[in-house]
Protein backbone atom coordinates (compact mmCIF):
# COMPACT_ATOMS: atom_id res chain seq x y z
CA UNK A 1 0.00 0.00 0.00
CA UNK A 2 3.06 2.73 0.64
CA UNK A 3 4.44 1.78 -2.87
CA UNK A 4 1.26 2.48 -4.29
CA UNK A 5 0.91 5.87 -2.38
CA UNK A 6 4.30 6.99 -2.70
CA UNK A 7 3.98 6.40 -6.96
CA UNK A 8 1.02 7.82 -6.93
CA UNK A 9 2.28 10.82 -4.98
CA UNK A 10 5.62 11.02 -7.07
CA UNK A 11 3.11 11.24 -10.11
CA UNK A 12 1.26 13.53 -8.77
CA UNK A 13 4.39 15.89 -7.87
CA UNK A 14 5.84 14.84 -11.81
CA UNK A 15 2.67 16.02 -13.36
CA UNK A 16 2.69 19.66 -11.51
CA UNK A 17 6.38 19.94 -11.82
CA UNK A 18 5.96 19.56 -15.28
CA UNK A 19 3.15 21.94 -15.40
CA UNK A 20 4.92 24.58 -13.60
CA UNK A 21 7.65 23.84 -16.20
CA UNK A 22 5.41 24.63 -18.58
CA UNK A 23 3.72 27.90 -17.29
CA UNK A 24 7.29 29.23 -17.09
CA UNK A 25 7.91 28.68 -20.97
CA UNK A 26 4.51 29.62 -21.96
CA UNK A 27 5.70 33.13 -19.61
CA UNK A 28 8.92 33.10 -21.65
CA UNK A 29 7.33 32.76 -24.87
CA UNK A 30 5.00 35.73 -24.14
CA UNK A 31 7.80 38.16 -22.92
CA UNK A 32 9.73 37.03 -25.99
CA UNK A 33 6.95 37.99 -28.18
CA UNK A 34 6.16 41.09 -26.41
CA UNK A 35 10.07 42.63 -26.54
CA UNK A 36 10.01 41.72 -30.29
CA UNK A 37 6.85 43.44 -30.80
CA UNK A 38 8.09 46.88 -29.13
CA UNK A 39 11.55 46.63 -31.20
CA UNK A 40 9.18 46.16 -34.09
CA UNK A 41 7.18 49.46 -33.10
CA UNK A 42 10.63 51.05 -32.57
CA UNK A 43 11.50 49.83 -35.98
CA UNK A 44 8.88 51.16 -37.91
CA UNK A 45 8.43 54.52 -35.73
CA UNK A 46 8.84 57.11 -38.10
CA UNK A 47 11.50 58.59 -36.18
CA UNK A 48 14.01 56.03 -36.96
CA UNK A 49 14.08 56.72 -40.55
CA UNK A 50 16.49 59.32 -40.69
CA UNK A 51 19.12 57.57 -37.91
CA UNK A 52 22.13 56.50 -38.79
CA UNK A 53 22.91 52.69 -37.70
CA UNK A 54 24.47 53.55 -35.03
CA UNK A 55 22.06 55.98 -33.55
CA UNK A 56 19.03 53.23 -34.03
CA UNK A 57 21.67 50.54 -32.69
CA UNK A 58 21.84 53.16 -29.30
CA UNK A 59 18.18 53.76 -29.56
CA UNK A 60 17.18 50.01 -29.86
CA UNK A 61 19.83 49.28 -26.84
CA UNK A 62 17.49 51.95 -24.44
CA UNK A 63 14.18 51.18 -25.30
CA UNK A 64 11.48 49.54 -24.02
CA UNK A 65 12.84 48.83 -20.78
CA UNK A 66 9.84 47.04 -18.86
CA UNK A 67 9.40 44.63 -21.81
CA UNK A 68 13.15 43.36 -21.95
CA UNK A 69 13.13 43.28 -18.10
CA UNK A 70 10.01 41.25 -18.13
CA UNK A 71 11.28 38.87 -20.55
CA UNK A 72 14.49 38.75 -18.67
CA UNK A 73 12.88 37.53 -15.35
CA UNK A 74 10.56 35.01 -16.89
CA UNK A 75 13.65 33.51 -18.89
CA UNK A 76 15.50 33.52 -15.72
CA UNK A 77 12.84 31.86 -14.02
CA UNK A 78 12.47 29.02 -16.89
CA UNK A 79 15.81 28.33 -17.01
CA UNK A 80 16.50 28.31 -12.90
CA UNK A 81 13.00 25.63 -13.27
CA UNK A 82 14.56 23.52 -16.22
CA UNK A 83 18.14 23.55 -15.25
CA UNK A 84 18.48 24.44 -10.85
CA UNK A 85 22.07 22.83 -10.84
CA UNK A 86 23.10 25.87 -12.93
CA UNK A 87 24.96 28.33 -11.68
CA UNK A 88 22.49 31.43 -11.40
CA UNK A 89 25.04 33.86 -12.93
CA UNK A 90 24.94 31.34 -16.63
CA UNK A 91 21.09 31.79 -16.63
CA UNK A 92 21.65 35.56 -16.20
CA UNK A 93 24.42 35.38 -18.73
CA UNK A 94 21.65 33.24 -21.18
CA UNK A 95 18.91 35.41 -20.77
CA UNK A 96 20.97 38.57 -22.06
CA UNK A 97 22.12 36.66 -24.55
CA UNK A 98 18.80 36.29 -25.79
CA UNK A 99 18.09 39.89 -25.17
CA UNK A 100 21.74 41.19 -27.14
CA UNK A 101 20.35 38.60 -30.09
CA UNK A 102 16.95 39.85 -30.61
CA UNK A 103 18.72 43.55 -30.49
CA UNK A 104 21.08 42.34 -32.77
CA UNK A 105 18.48 40.78 -35.22
CA UNK A 106 16.19 44.21 -35.23
CA UNK A 107 19.01 46.67 -36.10
CA UNK A 108 20.55 43.82 -38.89
CA UNK A 109 16.74 44.15 -40.61
CA UNK A 110 17.24 48.22 -39.92
CA UNK A 111 20.58 48.33 -41.78
CA UNK A 112 19.48 46.07 -44.61
CA UNK A 113 16.13 48.02 -45.48
CA UNK A 114 18.03 51.60 -45.21
CA UNK A 115 20.82 50.11 -47.41
CA UNK A 116 17.93 48.77 -49.94
CA UNK A 117 17.01 52.39 -49.99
Amino acid sequence: MRMILAAALAMTTTGALADELDDAHRLVLQGRDSYWNCLAREYSRDGTKGMSAADFTADIASVCPSERQSFRVALIDYLSMQYPDADSGAHLSTANRAIELAQKDIVTAFIKHKAAN
